[in-house]
């Protein structure tokens, strides 16, 4: 696996998003997280976004990155409600690399379609030369 050569600190992408009820009952299910507020509708017929599903928006680049995740930092600041588009910008702190895989890091933060931040993170972890 090679990191793209455009990867370089500074460089951002962008991933965006829209939760329904069904993913959040199934991420429920899969997690044996079922605390009424993701579960009770609200007024409006949306109920609260796990905070670690909304933490998979940024995931989907590790994943086309082939990237191994050695610690991650989360903040929820704001809850995020199905039905609301949220955008993540993933920033890439860092990239080293080393003889047999290349060290990154990458930050993040998630809004609401209002610019409400629902999440920051962070994270490092290596991209493997070899697999």
């Amino acid at each position: 696996m090679a990191v793209p050569d455009d990867l370089a600190p500074g460089t951002t992408m962008t991933i965006e998003r829209t939760f329904t009820r069904d993913d959040v009952a199934r991420f429920a299910d899969l997690s044996g997280d079922r605390g009424g507020h993701h579960l009770v509708e609200t007024a409006d017929g949306s109920v609260f976004v796990h905070g670690l599903l909304t933490a998979t928006i940024p995931t989907q680049l590790g994943g086309e990155l082939d990237y191994l995740a050695r610690e991650f930092r989360l903040e929820f600041p704001n809850p995020l409600l199905t039905g609301q588009p949220v955008t993540c910008v993933v920033t890439v702190e860092s990239v080293e690399e080393l003889d047999d895989r290349w060290s990154l890091g990458f930050s993040w933060a998630c809004t609401s379609d209002d610019g409400t931040v629902v999440l920051r993170g962070s994270s490092d972890g290596v991209v493997l030369k070899e697999r």
